[in-house]
């Protein structure tokens, strides 16, 4: 099972952890990768220029995501090999994932698993607060400083 994120982090969108877009596939190939981005990408905001990260994965170095992301102007930003600390806020997330949703859950099944992200990505961007952001949900947050 495979599950690929976009968060915002910075730039135009704001900096509150919002889980943009996910996509959740039994492979990690091609497909995944742009149906995740499709999700995330909101066209009422103005996203020119976006900086999108990720690891050096070959999905990420395909010419077919790379034309992607220049189509619609954003930007290309990888980690560099062995450093994992670009990457620290996705991590982050799946780990709180793990242990808030997935762990508590006692998850059995594929069924189980999914319907297990979806409830908690729902209420980790509507419900459940943090201190970062005083004492708000990411998309609380989002709404106040818009």
């Amino acid at each position: 099972m495979n599950v690929l994120l976009f968060v915002s982090t910075n730039g135009s969108i704001g900096y509150h952890k919002e889980i943009k877009g996910y996509q959740i596939s039994r492979s990690k190939n091609q497909d995944l990768v742009l149906k995740t981005l499709k999700k995330a990408i909101n066209p009422k905001e103005d996203l020119s220029k976006l900086l999108i990260h990720s690891d050096q994965g070959i999905l990420y170095q395909s010419p077919k995501y790379r034309n992607y992301l220049k189509n619609l102007s954003f930007m290309q930003s990888m980690s560099a090999k062995g450093n994992a600390y670009d990457d620290a806020v996705i991590e982050s997330f799946f780990g709180t994932l793990k242990c808030e949703a997935i762990y508590l859950q006692k998850v059995k099944s594929l069924a189980d698993l999914i319907r297990t992200i979806n409830e908690y990505i729902y209420w980790y961007n509507h419900e459940r607060i943090k201190l970062t952001l005083g004492g708000y949900s990411p998309i609380q947050y989002r709404l106040m400083n818009q």
